[in-house]
């Protein structure tokens, strides 16, 4: 596997869509690119794993539990296992998400 020097250049904005692309994929967790155009999101939904989101660029609100939290680029914000949680793009936006399985 080639190292990645840019990460925010893993994923492209794409007028009305998410998309992400997996850069790990291990048993033990997985590391996942988003590009989110703005207003675009993820409806409530649980893991049963906690997982870390980094932002890289733009702006975002992500609700844990009914509780909203608005990150900007450079913040970080962990979505614990089993809350239900959910995003939605204030501003074009870019994800790192780190998914521990263990």
């Amino acid at each position: 596997m080639e190292p990645i020097r840019v990460m925010s250049e893993t994923v492209k904005y794409q007028e009305g869509a998410v998309v992400s692309s997996t850069i790990v994929n291990k048993n033990n967790g997985t590391v996942t690119m988003f590009a989110f155009d703005e207003g675009q999101g993820l409806s409530e939904h649980t893991s049963p794993y906690d997982a870390l989101a980094y932002i890289l660029d733009g702006g975002v609100e992500i609700k844990i539990a009914g509780e909203p939290h608005k990150l900007n680029a450079g913040e970080t914000l962990l979505m614990p296992a089993n809350k239900p949680h959910a995003l939605k793009a204030l501003t074009k936006f870019k994800m790192l998400l780190i998914m521990i399985k263990s």
